[in-house]
């Protein structure tokens, strides 16, 4: 692992107010991050981060997220190509949240193909029993199948 410390969480004070990295993991060991977009701003993915991954990500300059599917380390873009090089990294106000700004070598984020994992979106303000979701990304930038193969699909129902 890398010689990257996180401080230990002491007062709201020292949390909210200082220079100290102190981030607050869940009680499975996990922070949430949401990774954007560096020039556009778009959303492009919500993960999860554990000690590890965070301290390698920061050391690295690239996206290393952790894999609650697969209980590992997960590199973004690896296997696929598209690395999401670290442009900026903040931290909420609770150290309880990460959001990541990078650049997407390869112009896709999801292993779904689409450029953003939110390529679709919800309807609301409407009644009735069923909800029709809409594509609002009308191309894939790549085949998932030709990229990863037959490998199942490494999103849990």
């Amino acid at each position: 692992m890398s010689d990257i410390k996180f401080e230990q969480r002491k007062s709201i004070e020292q949390v909210e107010e200082s220079t100290e990295l102190a981030p607050k993991f869940d009680q499975d060991g996990l922070i949430p991050v949401v990774t954007t977009d560096f020039n556009s701003g778009e959303v492009l993915m919500q993960g999860y981060m554990n000690e590890e991954a965070f301290k390698k990500t920061i050391s690295f300059g690239e996206a290393i997220y952790y894999s609650r599917s697969r209980k590992t380390l997960w590199h973004k873009g690896k296997t696929s190509g598209l690395v999401q090089k670290i442009k900026e990294i903040r931290i909420d106000d609770d150290q309880d949240s990460v959001w990541l700004r990078v650049d997407v070598h390869g112009g896709a984020s999801c292993h779904v193909g689409y450029r953003s994992c939110f390529y679709r979106s919800v309807p609301f303000g409407q009644s009735g029993s069923s909800v029709v979701l809409r594509f609002e990304e009308k191309e894939k930038v790549f085949d998932p199948k030709k990229v990863y193969g037959d490998a199942p699909n490494p999103t849990k129902l």
